[in-house]
């Protein structure tokens, strides 16, 4: 064990839990936020456009959701945890082998979700409500985008191992890498060359491939935590990985197809109304890095201490983690009620588009609250190898937005009010489910699943 992981282990385990925590979380929060104004610097060039454009790509932002979601905070978060469990109980060997099952992991998780929607696209736009002009635009946007989608994968997997083992600072410098290129190539694409929702993919794919890059030379230098070395890879630790990553996972799936409801419930209200719904979900992917930040912080405190069978202060810093989270985000929807015209206005001057954000924000910012407290507890739930009730959460919540939108549809009231009233609603169960069951029901980790 080197030096440096030596102190970040010694500071996870005996450290004062807020100042670690804080220590911890800062950079991450950086780094996820400096992932989420890479959406927003898209949405801004795209929005001097027209509307097509924003909603053509609205259609795919929940796609990228479900890829950063899927390759940072579920499967990555189950690496992650499995690296600070391994760390925390003085294994080295066995972190460098996770390091090399992450990797196979990103590679093939890629290509599986490229394919897939390479094949199934066409029909998966337009059953969200996309037609003509919008679903042409979304299809280039995609199309485009899955063939960078391996990259994103790498990156973040291989950058979760390192905040495993409580090393966040250089996940977050190349994360300012990847965002800067991204700056550079979208003015270049999109502004400059006028290649529009294409040009916007081909930015993407560009600036995680300059990021891919900077990790693998960080790595390739050996200066890092966990050493990338040649070796085999356990079928013994790749099968318990990829079942907690799955389970995880399906949280962040129905996150996402709770996304995914959304948008098609309010695409069949029109372009202005789905363009209006896609500006505002930029905010909320803007508030994600900070319960993603102080997750992955709990990730990597909460999995030392479960390795150095110390539950209790585990479970601790899970509740202490996600009370801030939960006081951050509500405070941010709170002031987004209270002026829910000011974040429209960023991206588009129609006055149209600009109303249909501030009817939602008016109605759904007031929960986000519920959401951080809710997310930042199934960050800690992964690495104390227990997300069974986060999960129970995201089917409550997707069950009150669905079940309620298709009761409004039958009924032939599905306006953006009502719709976005569902949307609160099942935000708030999630929170409370989550909150409640861990409280009231003792966590119970199946010990060595991972950390043996």
């Amino acid at each position: 064990m080197n030096a440096r992981t030596a102190r970040s282990r010694a500071a996870m385990l005996d450290g004062p839990v807020w100042p670690t925590l804080a220590r911890l979380a800062a950079p991450a929060i950086a780094a996820m936020a400096i992932q989420s104004a890479m959406s927003i610097v898209e949405t801004w060039y795209l929005g001097r456009l027209g509307t097509a454009e924003l909603a053509g790509v609205a259609l795919v932002f929940p796609v990228l959701m479900l890829a950063n979601m899927l390759s940072a905070g579920a499967v990555g978060g189950a690496v992650s945890g499995a690296t600070a469990n391994a760390l925390g109980a003085g294994d080295d060997g066995r972190a460098e082998m996770i390091l090399r099952a992450a990797l196979l992991i990103a590679l093939g998780c890629g290509v599986v979700m490229a394919a897939g929607f390479w094949l199934l696209g066409p029909a998966f736009y337009a059953l969200l409500g996309g037609r003509g002009a919008v679903l042409e635009l979304a299809l280039t946007y995609s199309d485009r985008l899955m063939a960078g989608v391996v990259l994103i994968w790498l990156f973040n997997m291989g950058a979760g191992v390192l905040r495993g083992a409580g090393d966040m600072v250089r996940p977050a410098l190349l994360q300012g890498l990847v965002a800067v290129s991204h700056f550079g190539l979208s003015w270049l694409l999109i502004a400059r060359l006028g290649l529009g929702a294409g040009g916007a993919a081909w930015a993407m794919a560009g600036a995680y491939a300059v990021g891919l890059t900077g990790l693998a030379l960080l790595y390739l230098s050996g200066r890092t935590a966990v050493a990338l070395r040649p070796g085999a890879v356990a079928r013994t630790l790749v099968t318990p990985l990829l079942k907690i990553g799955a389970l995880a996972g399906f949280q962040a799936v129905m996150t996402v197809v709770t996304a995914l409801t959304v948008t098609a419930l309010v695409g069949r209200l029109g372009p202005v109304w789905l363009a209006g719904y896609g500006v505002a979900a930029r905010l909320e992917f803007l508030m994600i890095p900070i319960i993603f930040g102080i997750g992955i912080a709990l990730i990597a405190m909460v999995g030392a201490n479960r390795g150095a069978g110390r539950i209790e202060r585990a479970r601790r810093i899970a509740w202490c983690g996600a009370g801030a989270a939960a006081a951050i985000v509500g405070t941010i929807g709170i002031a987004s009620a209270s002026f829910p015209t000011a974040w429209a206005s960023l991206y588009t001057a129609d006055p149209a588009v600009i109303e249909a954000t501030a009817v939602y924000m008016r109605r759904v910012a007031p929960c986000y609250g519920f959401f951080g407290l809710g997310l930042a507890l199934y960050f800690a739930c992964q690495a104390m190898e227990t997300v069974g009730t986060p999960v129970l959460g995201s089917l409550l919540r997707f069950a009150v937005i669905a079940g309620g939108g298709i009761a409004l549809a039958i009924a032939g009231q599905a306006s953006p009010e009502r719709i976005f009233t569902c949307v609160a609603l099942g935000m708030s169960a999630y929170g409370v489910v989550v909150a409640g069951g861990l409280r009231w029901r003792a966590w119970r980790p199946r010990p060595g699943r991972l950390s043996a």
